[in-house]
């Protein structure tokens, strides 16, 4: 951990450092499960160029696993990077307001992304719901476990987002030289 993290973590009291102990402890699971998807996805594909160039075998599976794997792989990124706060954000224009209106946009734009993950959330449950009667087109396996990426990403977009916003608005509340940009 270095040591602006460190100064970081001791400044944070009570229900902010819940807060952040919930968020770290979940975008770390959330990294385990992406990492261990990295893997079987380069095994696919390694798979994939063995079976193609160097031994024919008749495995025709490899094209549909890896597009499904990179799908759940990047949308479950998101909650690991909301959590960071790593996204595309203005932080040029962001740092020039006053601080209370900083506050006031952080809250704004923590709230309009928890709405936008709830919509999505909503929408992917449908999705889930409706995969259960399509079929992937070389297996005609049910796309219910790949559409379902998107709900579960979503509500842990929700999660993650939610605890970092009140972990940083309780740290700009105490901190009046803190940076913490959407």
């Amino acid at each position: 951990m270095s040591e602006g993290s460190t100064r970081s973590q001791m400044q944070l009291s009570g229900f902010a450092r819940a807060c952040d102990d919930i968020s770290r402890r979940l975008a770390s699971m959330t990294d385990r499960v992406c990492v261990g998807l990295m893997g079987l996805l380069v095994l696919d594909v390694w798979l994939g160029v063995f079976a193609r160039y160097v031994w024919p075998l008749p495995i025709t599976f490899m094209e549909e696993a890896a597009r499904y794997l990179m799908i759940w792989i990047a949308l479950l990124a998101v909650s690991s990077c909301i959590r960071r706060r790593e996204h595309i954000g203005m932080q040029m224009l962001f740092v020039m307001f006053p601080r209370c209106v900083q506050r006031i946009l952080l809250g704004a734009m923590d709230l309009l992304g928890i709405l936008f993950f709830l919509v999505l959330f909503y929408y992917g449950l449908g999705m889930v719901e409706r995969g259960a009667r399509v079929s992937t087109m070389i297996y005609g396996i049910s796309k219910q476990l790949p559409f379902a990426a998107v709900p579960v990403s979503a509500a842990l977009a929700i999660t993650q987002l939610a605890l970092v916003a009140v972990r940083d608005q309780l740290r700009l509340r105490q901190d009046s030289t803190l940076v913490v940009c959407p």
